[in-house]
């Protein structure tokens, strides 16, 4: 059957549409040929695919042939079932006949003939000639179809139809596509079966001796074949992937392929590059051409099926598992073939996916995924293409880079059977390789750096290709290497290029031209290249390629081109960081060409990846080439950007040298005359942070001394004109950032500098630090790096790690400091008295505080005491808030005696002892008051509220604290001031004689003893003392001691003198003074006390006696009244709610009065009732005069009617004589009392009748 194999191809390249035969019984085709291929293709055709089930085919090409054509006539029997995917999958007849009886007769037996052929699917096309007007043979082309369709067509199956040609045709055609999908389903499903079921027999059989992979292909591609003529191109992909599997798991390769010519190229994409009865080798086929001609006939169908992304996905997969079939097979391949299939396979592969694909036909994963993959066969390539041009000798001038550093020292180098040879005729071809290798430098880097140049290679290509060599001389192992014992090493044979070029050039002069032995001694470096390229020249067959690899200009332009496709690609992949690391190999060529601009955009954006993922190796081999970008581009800012970088990276990674280059060539910008000022981020050079333990705390207004760490990463000291801080609030966001300026000059030295600012005050809240900014010269950086707290034996300690501890607390307003009265009870008016403040830290030390003092009105400081201080005996040393220098100031603290201060114009400063502990302040003052104390008669209610206001004095103070004097602390202070006693008076007897003894009671008003040692009473005009003047009284139990808010009596005898007469002189003495001589033995801090000695001295706890006086007011007893008033009684049943009632009082003269004789009327008394309005209602006159003779016993009863509104006992109205002294008036009965009033009568006028 392998003989079959050029025809097969050969019908698969014409035959590519399904065959639909035409059977013209009555020569109507070319008639009807026209109008039958205008509706090809077909559309929305449904066919079964291999598992039956229906699947929809938007168009079906299609191609009508006769059946009496040659094409269908000249096939054998054989070729019929071995290729039957291209015989017809439907037969039309066409027939016409206008008479019934030539139906029967001729036609039907003609028919019968043709349909008899159970394998073929048919159906019946009547066409009707007959004119639309002629009715006679429209009416027979009627009975002669429907004559048609009983003979022929059944209930299953309808095969007929009827074409008229003069008529309308609308529902003619979409009849007959349906007809035909019926009978190509049909067919289609039988052909299916029937390959399935020869396939199934051949797989069978696959593991025995007799089997034929070739039979087997040619049965399985056909219906691979068939499917895609059917457009059912799933089911075909899927025959194509069973038959590579089948193919790697029977067939046992004798004959590799891959050395015919061209084969160097892939042909993955051109299933018909070679015939396949060229890639025959006995029962199968080669390995090298067989399975690109599957994966040619895979994508093939994948991009019909619009899946570019698949091709190149499967692509990747099978170009690297196929070269690994090539590797295995190198040995007898050309040298370098499985490169160049590589290379050659990535290209094709690339532009014809890139060709078919179009952007938004896929979901964003799957589009983000075939960039990916498109970017890795650009990437395969470029290392394919980068080994080759190193093999020629093009590899000082591809860039040692990490990444080309890692692609290619992984890559093996070829292993051909025999390393090629050096032609015999290539001497100058030598010297002009060695000239080109050694006249290439080692490029030194920007600021000096020195590195070991990085491999691009496995091994030493120079021992590598000597040892394959067919008659290699292993004994001069020096002379292998050409001289050069660094080869070794794997820093290859290219890193020392003088002293190589000398001995080379040495060899080449003493025996030019004579390379007769060259097989016989190991070959130099150029000659191996020169080889390699005169073998590479028979191996490549493209043009394009070979041309890339013909000059150094064009070597770079493929490398560009090759870089920049999987650059771009990968940038938009999922790969971005692929991508950027591309660019910084396509900015290594523009820097190389001095293009420093573009070389600067792309070295920027490695860099960027670079410091963002932490690759500090890496970022050293890059960021300096940036720098000299940016230097050669006058790019100011930028630059010294750079050289930041450079110094903020680990040290390990610059010797020190270096890194002071960095650090001058900063300082040195800085210092220079630069157009504008450079702002600079040095925020991975220089760190700052907090000291270790807890946040500075601070209270509300006050200021302070931040001390902040700062890590220099500089190798040597650095002087930063400015330097400032910024604090910012953590718990306000509103609050903003503060800037806290050092003053001066600042030097960093490298490591550790611990630097102190001074905080003005700041709002309550915590604050952390927020960006470190300054000057270097004209430079302006800025740092927003923090470090952790770095322990103490550290200096080299960095982090870039934010912190959240605060360094800075300042609490909310509060209570630093309290003043207070250091007694609540009332001190000595008008004498010298000790007022005690207390002055109370709270938790806050008062060192170089001050206090204003400023007495109020009625109050004055005594300047013949000094002030004193002494420690509290309830207060405490707050040592949390202050411990520092508190334990200093303990040993004066505790001391319990009193020290005195100077006051200074109204200011006391407060001792520094007193800075943490509650202490006394005591300020002697005196309280005056003009008015003499007035004594009340016993009894008589004194206003308490009146008595404590005129007492009352205030202290104004003002507290001056804090570390200077910021903290502000105001109050007024009220201190009561009273006299020691509070006088009133009695008569506790009268005589008829005028002689009265008058009780003097003395009440203590403070909380002191009080001892009475002398008192006398001076009295006013109209009284005297009964015993010849003696002031003194008549008790004498002097001293008399009286306990605080105590009690004492004093009797005086005393009787009436002359009273004065109206109309003489003013009276000299108006009222009665009280003179009492007492001591007073208290504590100051308890409230009045002695105020010359704070101790009692002598015996009976006074030290100087006081002199208290005090006004009273005596009044003339009335012995004999002038008025009685008496209530007249009321019957007991006249008082009743809501009856008037006259309420009756009788008035008698009991003497003539002495005060009205001078007056005329004399006759006339004035009365007026008094009631409470809630129980009676006066219906009578309330005020009134009534005229009484001033004759003694003269008499009047005044009437008044009133009206009593409650019921019960009520007190009844009162008559009172409002122009007589109530001492003159006698009332009957003398006290209040009460009277019986009645409800009201029940009145039958609310009574209801039942």
């Amino acid at each position: 059957m392998a003989n079959f194999l050029a025809q097969f191809q050969s019908i698969k390249t014409t035959c590519d549409h399904v065959v639909i035969a035409v059977e013209d019984v009555s020569d109507l085709w070319p008639l009807v040929k026209k109008g039958f291929e205008d509706h090809l293709p077909f559309k929305r055709a449904f066919l079964n695919n291999k598992t039956r089930n229906p699947v929809l085919v938007d168009e079906l090409p299609a191609e009508y042939i006769l059946t009496t054509d040659s094409r269908l006539r000249s096939r054998f029997p054989q070729e019929q079932s071995l290729f039957w995917f291209r015989e017809p999958y439907a037969t039309v007849v066409l027939v016409s006949c206008e008479d019934l009886d030539e139906f029967k007769t001729i036609l039907k037996p003609r028919l019968k003939l043709i349909v008899q052929n159970d394998e073929r699917e048919w159906f019946i096309v009547f066409v009707s000639k007959a004119a639309s007007h002629n009715d006679q043979a429209t009416k027979m082309a009627k009975k002669v179809y429907a004559k048609l369709e009983v003979d022929f067509s059944s209930k299953k199956r309808e095969r007929c139809c009827k074409l008229d040609i003069n008529g309308p045709d609308t529902n003619f055609w979409d009849d007959l596509e349906a007809k035909i999908m019926e009978c190509i389903r049909n067919t289609l499903d039988r052909r299916i079966q029937f390959y399935e079921e020869e396939i199934r027999k051949l797989s069978e059989q696959r593991f025995m001796p007799v089997w034929n992979f070739c039979n087997f292909f040619i049965l399985k591609e056909s219906l691979a074949f068939m499917f895609e003529i059917a457009h059912l191109h799933e089911d075909a992909l899927r025959e194509y992937d069973e038959l590579e599997l089948c193919y790697l798991e029977t067939v046992k390769h004798r004959d590799f392929g891959g050395m015919d010519s061209g084969d160097d190229q892939a042909a993955l994409l051109n299933p018909g590059k070679k015939a396949l009865n060229q890639i025959v080798q006995d029962d199968s086929f080669r390995e090298f051409d067989f399975r690109q001609y599957l994966f040619a006939c895979q994508s093939k169908l994948l991009f019909k099926l619009t899946r570019p992304f698949e091709v190149a996905s499967r692509g990747h997969s099978f170009i690297i598992s196929f070269s690994k079939a090539l590797a295995l097979h190198e040995s007898i391949l050309p040298f370098c073939t499985r490169e160049v299939w590589v290379i050659t396979a990535s290209l094709a592969l690339i532009t014809a996916t890139a060709s078919q694909y179009k952007d938004g036909q896929v979901a964003p994963d799957i589009e983000k995924e075939f960039y990916r993959v498109q970017g890795d066969l650009y990437s395969l390539c470029r290392t394919k293409f980068m080994r080759l041009a190193y093999l020629i000798g093009y590899g000082l001038y591809i860039e040692r880079s990490p990444v080309n550093s890692a692609a290619l020292s992984m890559l093996p180098w070829p292993k051909p059977g025999v390393w090629p040879s050096l032609p015999p005729d290539a001497s100058s071809e030598v010297l002009v390789k060695e000239k080109m290798m050694f006249e290439e430098s080692v490029r030194v880097k920007h600021f000096g750096i020195q590195r070991k140049p990085l491999p691009l290679e496995p091994s030493v290509l120079l021992r590598e290709a000597n040892r394959r060599r067919a008659s290699i001389s292993a004994g001069n192992v020096f002379e292998m290497f050409d001289g050069q014992p660094n080869a070794i090493d794997g820093s290859g044979s290219m890193s020392s290029p003088a002293k190589a070029q000398l001995i080379s050039m040495s060899r080449t002069n003493s025996s030019p031209g004579n390379f007769e032995s060259s097989i016989s001694r190991p070959l130099r470096l150029s000659e191996i290249c020169v080889a390699a390229e005169h073998a590479l020249r028979s191996t490549i067959s493209d043009a394009e390629l070979w041309k890339s690899l013909s000059s150094v200009q064009e070597f770079e332009q493929k490398y560009l081109e090759l870089s920049k496709g999987a650059a771009n690609n990968y940038h938009r992949s999922w790969w971005k960081r692929h991508g950027v690391v591309l660019d910084g190999e396509i900015a290594a060529v523009f820097h190389k060409n001095g293009n420093y601009d573009l070389a600067a955009k792309l070295y920027e954006k490695v860099c960027a990846l670079y410091a963002g993922e932490g690759w500090q190796n890496l970022l050293a081999e890059v960021l300096p080439n940036l720098a000299e970008c940016q230097k050669e581009l006058g790019d100011q800012a930028g630059y010294l950007s750079s050289c930041v970088r450079l110094l903020s990276l680990d040290k390990g990674l610059f010797s020190s040298k270096e890194r002071q280059a960095f650090q001058s060539e900063v300082v040195r910008l800085a210092h220079s005359e630069m157009e504008h000022t450079v702002p600079l981020d040095v925020s991975s050079l220089i760190t700052f942070s907090g000291n270790p333990g807890p946040p500075l705390q601070l209270c509300d207004g006050d200021p302070g001394t931040l001390s902040v760490t700062v890590w220099s990463g500089f190798p040597d000291d650095i002087t930063l004109e400015s330097l400032s801080l910024t604090l910012t609030a953590t718990t306000n966001t509103d609050e903003g950032v503060k800037a806290i300026k050092r003053a001066g000059a600042t030097i960093l030295k490298p490591g550790r500098n611990t630097i102190m600012v001074n905080l003005p005050p700041q709002r309550p809240g915590s604050y952390v630090l927020g960006v470190l900014t300054g000057k270097i010269g004209l430079l302006s950086f800025r740092s927003h790096s923090f470090s952790k707290g770095a322990p103490a034996d550290s200096d080299d300690f960095m982090s870039y790690e934010k912190p959240t501890r605060p360094i800075l607390k300042v609490f909310k307003p509060r209570s630093l400091v309290d003043l207070t009265a250091a007694v609540s009870s009332a001190l000595l008016m008008n004498e010298p008295q000790w007022v005690g403040i207390i002055v109370k830290p709270i938790s806050y030390s008062l060192k170089g505080a001050i206090l204003h003092i400023d007495t109020g009105p009625g109050l004055t400081i005594e300047k013949s005491h000094k002030i004193e201080i002494e420690r509290h005996m309830n207060g405490h040393v707050d040592e949390s808030d202050h411990p520092e220098g508190s334990k200093d100031d303990d040993s004066s603290a505790a001391s319990p005696e009193v020290k005195q201060l100077s006051r200074h114009d109204g200011i006391i400063e407060l001792p520094d002892w007193a800075s943490n502990i509650t202490s006394v302040l005591w300020i002697p003052v005196r309280a005056t008051s003009d008015e003499l104390p007035k004594g009340a008669p016993a009894g008589a209610v004194v206003p308490q509220r009146q008595n404590l206001v005129e007492g009352l004095r205030t202290i104004a103070l003002k507290l001056e604290f804090g570390v200077s004097r910021n903290q502000i602390f105001e109050r007024t202070i009220a201190v009561h001031f009273t006299d020691p006693f509070s006088v009133s008076t009695r008569v506790t007897d009268k005589s008829t004689d005028g002689k009265l003894l008058l009780q003097v009671i003395l009440q203590s008003q403070v909380q002191a003893t009080l001892t009475i040692h002398d008192s006398w009473l001076d009295l006013q005009e109209g009284f005297a003392h009964t015993r010849n003047g003696d002031k003194k009284p008549i008790s004498g139990f002097f001293p008399l001691v009286i306990s605080p808010k105590s009690r004492a009596g004093i009797l005086f005898s005393i009787c009436l003198g002359s009273a004065p007469v109206k109309g003489e002189a003013e009276i000299p003495c108006p009222e009665s003074i009280l003179n009492i001589r007492f001591g007073i033995l208290g504590n100051r801090a308890a409230g009045a006390h002695d105020p010359n000695a704070e101790e009692p001295s002598g015996p009976d706890g006074s030290t100087q006696s006081l002199i208290f006086k005090s006004s009273l007011l005596l009044q003339r007893p009335v012995l004999d009244p002038c008025f009685a008033v008496g209530f007249l009684p009321l019957s007991s049943t006249d008082l009743q709610v809501g009856q008037l009632v006259s309420m009756r009082w009788r008035v008698e003269r009991l003497k003539s009065s002495e005060e009205y004789s001078a007056s005329e009327n004399n006759d006339d008394v004035l009365y007026e009732v008094h009631a409470n309005s809630d129980h009676w209602m006066i219906a009578g006159r309330k005020r009134g005069h009534v005229s009484l003779s001033s004759k003694q016993g003269s008499r009047i009863t005044i009437s008044v009617l009133c009206l009593p509104l409650v019921a019960g006992y009520v007190r009844p109205p009162q008559l009172g004589l409002p122009n007589v002294d109530k001492a003159n008036i006698c009332c009957n009965p003398p006290s209040p009392h009460l009277v019986c009033v009645f409800p009201p009568a029940l009145s039958s006028s609310f009574c209801i009748p039942a």
